[in-house]
């Protein structure tokens, strides 16, 4: 993610007469300690008639000593700088033991060397008062410097002073004001008074406009700024020289470049000379300039690439449309916090009260902006093995024509807080609903804990417990019975209406449930009271004798929905008191109860829509004559064409949002970009970081859904061979599985390809394919019933796959006949428009074979899929193709639109330069091995062995047939790109090593020794080293902050030298025994020019270089 810059630095002396200039001294060189790449440097003076002297001073740093032979009335200096502007963690480095603690003294030796940047110049009072207030307690030196910088900061103010010199402590300190170098030569200062050697700097800074503003502190400029600087450097044994800028109160990073750095400013100056006598006019300017920037994925497209995206989207909308396709498409985003990244809840578990905080403000935010005349709904999620309860699910609904579903704001409660209702406000809003729905009062039950069970668990109870003593390790279980102990027994909790829709009468209708304890009491627990509900002791009627209703169906034309306004509720039919039970029992209910001061409505079960509506403006006709705010929860309503909505539920790890479909591509690019900014300012991200600084999605997917506004305007059930054409074109084009996938790959994934697992899946499926008609067909049930046994994974889940048609027609119930895809290789994209480019993909795609069915055999790729589209390279050619592909049938889908995915799927750990060849290594894939049962304290479970891991090395440049690359002295594999001098390969090994494991013997491989070998002359002429872990051996005990610290980590561990020295025999053969074939020695072998090792050819994975693989094992 470098930043390649160029620096300009012009500075003009204009005089009024013709004047001698003395000999001029210019320190305006970045200095070679600089930690910047400095990739080219210009030094330009006028007059040019001059003679200038390279030098270097006492301290190491470049001056430029030039002599003026004649008079002039001008002196112009241009500096241009390019420098690669690569992220440096300023925080990266190792301190000597005795050093870890301030205050420490510096061993005699150093301290000796360190005596010009010891020497204290200023002793004023106000320096003393100051020094006074530092806290001097023994802690850490970094968290000690990082106070003291800050404290000057927040005390002397910063402004631009452009009088020659440097103030004295003691002005800076009485004026609280100062230019930079006046409060760097303070901070020096301070930093010698208690006893740290420091040095002056003087340099460029450069701040570059930031492509995503902060949340908490300053965002940095707004547009891209450098000036010369100047800040302090204290010395740390171990760590070297620390920069540290009091005029942002921050370490230094990449953005500081040095000039010189010197014990005393005056020797720091960037220019010294005089003139004679005369007047002066200055001037200058300094300019930053971005030549080279990486694709990254805060900023993945410039304005015209953007454009361009923009432009295709609308060609597309416009042939889908011309075309009759009715696609929509929707999908499955998932969020992290963007504070914590390392709690459960946000790598392992799916729900926290940190987790529900967080999801509950997005989904307020959500709701404001896509649906400000909707419901919130707080229901039941999905209910997993192993998990006590049903996880939570926050749901907003609304209608499609534009009318409000429900009016005021204000009468949905916050179910966070407490209100003060008790259960009087639930019986007073069920005898005003009764009267809403014209229903006797008397249906309405009020609802009991039963107090035999409490009673009964009372006496389970320790003698003499207090809870207030031994409320550490309640189970769940005994903390409900202490609660509703506390609460009373004798008490309603809630009230409960029996409730159905009476086709008869066209209205409400309800009558008496019957118990015989007399009355309604609940079975125990802590839910909501609709689902508790004593259902197996009600004197049900037979259910021959019931009268049932089917939902709609969904593939039948619905007219437009009842709107009621605010003031006008609905007039209902008046149910008489007089009721037949026979002729009108009901089976569901509506329920009202106070939780924690909160009045909540459990909605019953409903099969129309037109209902649901009539009970929407009936329920909150009520809250608002009562001024009852209220918590809808319980039933969802019913699955109605009519409606739309949005849900925000949590998953593993993440949170997750499946938003509601769009039809257009101007709506799908305004509410994704909305989405993100929404989740954005809700502290939630869409990306995550490793330990060893490696750049990830949220780990939860971001599942992409095609389909129709009804199941009947599905393309995909309408148009079987579109399905078709999908699947076997992803099957042809690995890299569309491989680029957009996340880390767990394979047969064993969540998304598996049709070809990963199982040998005669492609065998099959093209018999299936032979099935399928082409043109529209009237069968909607057609794909589910060829593809439902194919699209699986190896455990036969249908929804675990690349391709799930779980929701397109599915036989189990209508709410699997919905005509909707699900893609779910899809890892969530960091950016919103890297999300809408996959999304255009997908639509270009589809529209494409909706013209062109792609009809071919299916390609039997076998062991290539993990070994060749593996490596990052083969993927790129692969998704090559596939532009190329659709840019012949006259789509412009330009491949540079895929770099972001590239840079993030595959970054690049480094690249070095040996002669005119050039060694690069880039992350690969790696699929994890899913690992045999193990007994846990859960049960039985299966590991997942993440210990491995590859690489991919290219090299450019090479003369085949005389140099040869080798890794930790095994050769590597080279394969020729196609393009002349250009080879890859794969390295795999082992990056840490868990105690359970693939191969749990083999030990970790590192570090990765990268060795060119010239053949010819049988020496390695150069190389690389890489790092598994911190070559420091610093161990990350917690995540990087953000994308700056994750990409200081993996730079880090890249050294673009360290190459085997002198000659060096390849390893040898593991052999476990000796055998008479092998040959002896009796002189020994002696050390001769290095010999190639010889090749070691894998039939199985030709591309890749398993340094698990032990020679032997190759004989």
């Amino acid at each position: 993610m470098s930043i390649r810059v160029a620096i300009r630095h012009h500075t003009k002396y204009s005089y009024d007469r013709n004047t001698k200039l003395f000999p001029h001294v210019f320190r305006l060189r970045p200095a070679v300690h600089s930690r910047t790449p400095i990739e080219a440097y210009s030094f330009k003076v006028k007059p040019e008639n001059h003679f200038i002297n390279w030098q270097q001073d006492p301290f190491g740093n470049f001056m430029a000593r030039v002599v003026f032979p004649e008079p002039a009335r001008e002196l112009q200096i241009d500096v241009e700088v390019i420098a690669n502007l690569k992220v440096i963690n300023p925080f990266d480095f190792f301190v000597e033991d005795y050093a870890q603690k301030y205050p420490f003294e510096y061993e005699p030796q150093l301290a000796r060397e360190l005596v010009p940047y010891l020497e204290i110049k200023e002793h004023g009072p106000l320096l003393q008062e100051w020094l006074k207030k530092v806290d001097r307690t023994r802690r850490n030196i970094v968290d000690f410097l990082v106070d003291v910088n800050r404290q000057l900061f927040n005390d002397i103010e910063y402004s631009i002073r452009m009088e020659p010199g440097v103030q004295t402590c003691e002005e800076t300190l009485e004026r609280a004001v100062g230019s930079c170098r006046d409060s760097s030569f303070l901070l020096v200062q301070i930093l010698r008074h208690m006893g740290l050697a420091a040095r002056f700097v003087s340099g460029y800074l450069v701040q570059l406009k930031p492509d995503v503003k902060s949340l908490d502190g300053p965002s940095g400029p707004e547009e891209d700024f450098t000036d010369l600087h100047a800040w302090a450097e204290v010395y740390v044994p171990g760590a070297g020289w620390i920069g540290l800028d009091p005029t942002s109160g921050l370490f230094a990073g990449e953005g500081h470049i040095p000039l010189a750095c010197t014990p005393d400013p005056v020797s720091a100056a960037p220019v010294t000379g005089a003139t004679g006598k005369c007047e002066v006019e200055f001037e200058f300017a300094n300019v930053v300039e971005r030549i080279h920037e990486d694709p990254r994925v805060t900023k993945p497209y410039t304005e015209a690439q953007w454009s361009d995206i923009q432009a295709l989207g609308a060609r597309v909308d416009e042939e889908l449309l011309a075309n009759d396709v009715r696609l929509t498409m929707g999908g499955e985003p998932t969020f992290v916090s963007v504070d914590d990244m390392e709690s459960p809840e946000w790598n392992i578990t799916a729900d926290s009260p940190e987790k529900r905080a967080l999801a509950h403000n997005l989904f307020l935010a959500m709701q404001d902006h896509f649906a400000p005349g909707g419901i919130k709904h707080y229901g039941q999620g999905k209910w997993y093995p192993g998990e006590p309860l049903p996880r939570w699910q926050y749901a907003c609904y609304w209608r499609k024509d534009g009318h409000a579903l429900w009016h005021y704001p204000n009468l949905l409660a916050d179910p966070n807080r407490n209100y003060g209702f008790t259960v009087d406000e639930a019986q007073s809003f069920m005898q005003g609903l009764c009267k809403r729905l014209r229903l006797p009062e008397r249906f309405a039950l009020p609802a009991y804990e039963d107090a035999l069970y409490y009673l009964w668990q009372e006496g389970n109870l320790p003698d003499q417990f207090d809870p207030l003593e031994h409320d550490l390790k309640l189970d769940a279980e005994r903390k409900r019975v202490l609660a509703q102990l506390d609460r009373g027994l004798n008490e309603p909790v809630g009230f409960v209406l029996p409730l159905s829709w009476d086709w008869h009468q066209q209205g409400w209708h309800s009558c008496t449930w019957s118990f015989r304890r007399g009355h309604l009491h609940l079975v125990p627990g802590d839910s909501a009271i609709g689902m508790r509900l004593p259902l197996e002791v009600i004197h049900w009627l037979p259910l021959a004798k019931r009268e049932q209703h089917q939902p709609i169906s969904l593939f039948e034309s619905a007219p437009a929905l009842p709107y009621y306004p605010p003031n006008l509720a609905p007039v209902e039919y008046a149910q008489s008191d007089e009721v037949n039970e026979t002729e009108s029992f009901v089976q569901t209910a509506l329920c009202a109860e106070v939780r924690e001061g909160c009045l909540y409505v459990f909605l019953p079960p409903l099969t129309h829509g037109d209902h649901f509506i009539k009970l929407m403006a009936a329920i909150e006709s009520t809250a608002r004559e009562l001024d009852l705010p209220l918590v809808l929860e319980g039933y969802e309503p019913p699955k109605d064409v009519r409606l739309e909505k949005f849900m925000v539920t949590p998953d593993p790890g993440v949170i997750e949002v499946n938003v509601h479909p769009v039809h257009t591509w101007g709506e799908m690019v305004q509410n994704t970009m909305d989405l993100y900014d929404i989740a954005h300012r809700c502290r939630l991200g869409t990306e995550k970081f490793m330990l060893d600084g490696r750049h990830t999605g949220t780990g939860g997917g971001n599942h992409v859904t095609m389909g129709g506004a009804t199941p009947a305007d599905s393309p995909l059930l309408r148009r079987p061979d579109v399905l078709r054409s999908l699947i076997t074109f992803w099957q042809h084009h690995p890299g569309l599985s491989y680029l957009f996938s996340g880390l767990f790959i394979g047969p064993t994934s969540q998304a598996p390809r049709v070809d990963e697992g199982r040998n005669e899946s492609l065998y099959e499926l093209e018999i299936a394919f032979g099935q399928m008609p082409r043109g529209e067909v009237p069968q909607p049930w057609l794909v589910d019933r060829l593809l439902r046994n194919l699209l699986v994974d190896i455990s036969g889940n249908t929804h675990r796959s690349e391709f799930c048609i779980d929701k397109l027609y599915s036989p189990d119930s209508a709410s699997g006949r919905l005509g909707i895809l699900e893609f779910r290789a899809f890892e969530m994209p960091p950016h919103a428009r890297m999300s809408l480019v996959q999304m255009l993909l997908l639509r270009t795609l589809l529209m494409m074979f909706w013209h062109q069915p792609y009809e071919h055999r299916l390609v039997r790729w076998g062991t290539e899929l993990h070994d060749r589209f593996m490596l990052p390279h083969y993927v790129w050619e692969d998704l090559r193709n596939v532009c190329e592909f659709m840019q012949l049938r006259g789509y412009p889908f330009q491949l540079e639109w895929l770099e972001p995915f590239l840079e993030f799927r595959f970054p690049h750990y480094g690249r070095v330069n040996i002669r005119d060849i050039k060694i690069e290594l880039q992350t690969a894939i790696e699929p994890w091995h899913v690992m045999g049962e193990e007994v846990t304290r859960g049960g039985t479970s299966r590991f997942v062995d993440s210990s491995v891991e590859r690489m991919q090395v290219r090299v450019h440049g090479l003369a085949e047939g005389r140099y040869v690359l080798t890794c930790n002295g095994r050769r590597v594999p080279l394969h020729n790109t196609g393009t002349h001098g250009e080879y890859v390969a794969g390295i795999r090994y082992r990056a840490w090593q868990p105690p359970s494991a693939l191969h749990p013997t083999i030990g970790v491989h590192s570090p990765l020794v990268f060795d060119l070998i010239d053949t010819f002359n049988g020496r390695s002429i150069g190389g690389c080293t890489y790092h598994v872990h911190h070559a420091g051996g610093r161990s990350y005990d917690t995540f990087p902050v953000n994308a700056y610290e994750a990409e200081g980590r993996r730079i880090s561990r890249f050294w673009s030298h360290g190459h085997t020295q002198g000659p060096v025999t390849s390893p040898p053969e593991v052999r476990p025994f000796l055998h008479s074939e092998d040959r002896f020695y009796p002189h020994g072998s002696g050390v001769g020019p290095m010999s190639p090792p010889t090749e070691e050819p894998s039939g199985e994975y030709p591309y890749t270089l398993d340094l698990r693989r032990p020679l032997r094992t190759l004989a």
